[in-house]
């Protein structure tokens, strides 16, 4: 009868594991990948049906690209060592159970060297090349052990332990077998003792993070060692646990990014630096090795990908150097568009979606032809993506935009309304951020707003620089660096985000910012022939206590107009309310209305409403970076990089808070704002609308007449007329209503 019963639970496991495997393999709508590994190696981005067509193109259409990889093998070491070049910090446990952080010295390993030298052997041969690679390969694998011994991490990246991997595979058929064994079971060692465990040792800034990140920390390794170890009689069970593990945080992430991109497309962050950097790369990787590994291209499974160029388009500035707007955790250094990766980027997408979506593949083809001649150029990171564009020639030619009559475009999960008068360099191009889904690298700026034209006119400010600066955590993230509306409640608490801590009582306190980087609300957007306007409710982004409605309304006039509303309720009247605008230079202040000048742009902003408003001037050496009483400077190495920059870094000077000369509980600030280039000597002549429940402002544009009005309360709501000589072009009230938009068009 006990016999019975261990049977039936055996039974039951086994079912309930199939089950599992099975719903895994409906949820997505790609088979399980256990039972469909090929037996045979290698199998890690490409295999023995795959690779003449390889090594071809390295010997053909790449070869100049492979005599700079194999000059590169070249200049390795024949005997390389792990021997310690540098000291780094590592994390010990103590006697009590606290942890202390350490120096010691890092192992070298050479696991990117080892892929790449594999890769030289298998191109050419050579057996120097097989016995270098191998060479690397045993000291790299104990170069990753000593650091787990020593409390480091290996690195924040599994990028060269997945070379290793691909090095390790690419060479199973010429290693002996006991070599084999040795190497994989001490890589698996290493893998097991990285993963997320009570009983694990402290491990210095081990990149634990998940399938809601850029997914390229230690996680991601464990589908590439399952795939490498399947079936080879090494440790079968932790094999295919790791593949089976790793498959599902690949799954995970396809289908969290899926929700990111929506139907308009991005990654699974709205920071550039990240989304078109490094963040493409765990899907790439993923969809080349299922096909290498199972024969199957799943990539046509995820059409959402193909349009990650959409969102790449929107968020490109032109100019000699292109340029992005500036938001989330770039450096603003420059604002300078991330195109270092792009090209390799595109012609990975041309590659996988040629077929399957052609007029995306040719988006991507657009993209790699109008990136900077210096930048048309693959990336040494992962140096073998050139030789394996093998679907590169059937992809169709390159087509522009077909959306370049649009003047707005919203990205609803990541939060963000791009908005344009045009798409040339004389046009007025804004970003306004609402509405965010996504934390990764989101700050607490929700209802912030950029303009550019001809320059940064309005922009976000501060930077995160270097590690060692506290500017970080307690400007940079924070409200107060954005163009938003700070209420000033007495000791709120700090909202915490990454980077050093500040330990005095000027780092405790949350200078009238808001508490949460995700919460607000789009409520409103349209876009037309005439104007863009989107409304946002940021109210749970701030603290209950504190706020009970915090509304703006933005409505850009092309091509130059906007005129801004924000209502604002508190739960205390004594709690000071500021509007913010940050401004790279000085602004002139005359009465109600500043102008700021940048590069070859200016801006003029009239305060409307409140009638009685106070604007104040915050800046200048010593103050750029004012908050809570302090000002929050840059690191040394951060203040020196910033020299090198010809105008100056774009990391925001001044400011103009504009606050009620009476406090109240509810108030509304109107704002009217003008942007041209150095020949605009003052805004058209605009006037104040207030009747009964209604506040807006008229004025002249272009020898139109425009009247913009909103509610001063209930939900929200306004109208807008636009009207020239031979009558009204627009007469209607703002939406209540979110305009739909997709795909390629926006349409």
């Amino acid at each position: 009868m006990k016999r019975l019963t261990v049977f039936r639970w055996l039974f039951l496991i086994c079912l309930i594991s199939l089950v599992m495997t099975s719903a895994y393999s409906n949820l997505y709508g790609i088979e399980a990948p256990a039972t469909l590994i090929r037996s045979d190696h290698p199998r890690l981005f490409f295999n023995s049906d795959t690779w003449p067509d390889v090594k071809a193109r390295a010997l053909n259409e790449e070869q100049e690209w492979f005599a700079d990889l194999k000059k590169m093998v070249d200049s390795y070491p024949d005997y390389p060592t792990s021997e310690s070049s540098r000291d780094d910090n590592a994390d010990r446990m103590k006697p009590d159970g606290t942890i202390e952080t350490i120096r010691l010295p890092r192992p070298t390993e050479w696991g990117t060297q080892a892929g790449r030298t594999a890769f030289v052997y298998l191109v050419t041969g050579e057996q120097s090349y097989l016995i270098k690679a191998l060479r690397m390969l045993e000291v790299s694998v104990a170069a990753y052990n000593e650091c787990i011994d020593k409390g480091m991490a290996v690195d924040w990246y599994s990028t060269s332990r997945l070379h290793w991997l691909a090095a390790w595979d690419w060479l199973y058929n010429d290693l002996l077998p006991d070599k084999r064994l040795e190497l994989m079971s001490s890589f698996l060692h290493h893998i097991d003792s990285v993963r997320p465990r009570p009983e694990r040792k402290p491990i210095h800034r081990l990149n634990d993070s998940d399938h809601t990140t850029g997914f390229y920390g230690d996680r991601n390794l464990y589908w590439f060692t399952g795939v490498a170890a399947h079936g080879d009689g090494i440790d079968d069970d932790l094999a295919l646990d790791l593949l089976r593990q790793g498959y599902r945080y690949n799954m995970d992430m396809f289908e969290y990014r899926k929700k990111c991109a929506g139907d308009d497309g991005g990654l699974a962050s709205a920071t550039t630096t990240y989304a078109i950097a490094h963040y493409p790369w765990s899907q790439l990787n993923f969809l080349y090795t299922y096909r290498s590994a199972t024969g199957k291209d799943i990539s046509a499974d995820w059409p959402y990908l193909a349009y990650f160029p959409v969102w790449i388009m929107w968020n490109w500035l032109p100019g000699p150097v292109p340029r992005e707007f500036g938001s989330g955790d770039v450096y603003h250094y420059d604002n300078r568009l991330w195109v270092d990766n792009l090209y390799m980027h595109m012609s990975q997408f041309m590659d996988f979606y040629g077929q399957s979506q052609p007029e995306c593949a040719a988006l991507a083809a657009h993209i790699r032809e109008i990136i900077p001649e210096e930048y048309q150029k693959y990336n040494w990171t992962w140096f073998f993506y050139p030789f394996l564009l093998t679907n590169l020639l059937n992809t169709p030619p390159p087509k522009a935009p077909d959306d370049t009559s649009l003047h707005a475009r919203h990205f609803e999960t990541l939060g963000q309304v791009f908005m344009r008068s045009g798409i040339g360099p004389d046009d007025t191009y804004s970003l306004f951020t609402i509405g965010s889904q996504v934390p990764s690298h989101k700050q607490f700026d929700e209802n912030n707003f950029i303009i550019y034209k001809k320059g940064y006119l309005a922009l976000d400010t501060g930077t995160r620089g270097a590690s060692t600066s506290y500017q970080l955590r307690h400007y940079y993230a924070q409200t107060v660096a954005h163009n938003c509306v700070l209420i000033h409640m007495p000791d709120e608490p700090f909202p915490d985000y990454w980077g050093l801590a500040y330990d005095g009582p000027e780092g405790k306190i949350n200078y009238g910012g808001m508490y949460k980087q995700n919460g607000g609300n789009c409520v409103a957007f349209e876009t037309g022939d005439y104007y863009t306007y989107v409304a946002g409710d940021a109210t749970e982004c701030y603290l209950p206590e504190k706020c009970d409605l915090a509304l703006r309304q933005y409505v850009f006039v092309y091509p130059d107009w906007f005129v801004i509303c924000d209502r604002v309720t508190s739960a205390d009247k004594s709690y000071r309310k500021e509007w913010l605008l940050h401004t790279q230079n000085e602004p002139e202040v005359t009465g109600n209305m500043f102008k700021a000048d940048h590069e070859e742009g200016r801006i003029f902003c009239l305060t409307m409403y409140p009638k009685n408003a106070v604007l104040t001037k915050v800046g200048g050496p010593g103050k750029e970076f004012w908050a809570a009483g302090k000002n929050w400077e840059l690191a040394p190495e951060t203040a020196e990089r910033a020299k090198t920059r010809h105008n100056g870094a774009l990391f925001g000077n001044w400011r103009m808070e504009v606050t009620p000369g009476t406090q109240q509980i509810e108030d509304i600030f109107l704002h009217f704002i003008q942007v041209g280039d150095m020949k605009l000597v003052k805004p058209a002549s605009a006037s104040l609308i207030e009747k009964n429940d209604i506040v807006g402002v008229k004025f002249n544009a272009n020898d139109r007449d425009v009247s913009v009005t909103f509610a001063k309360s209930g939900n929200p709501s306004g109208h807008i007329s636009i009207k020239n000589g031979s009558g009204f072009l627009v007469d209607r009230d703002l939406t209540s209503e979110i305009m739909l938009q997709s795909g390629l068009s926006g349409n």
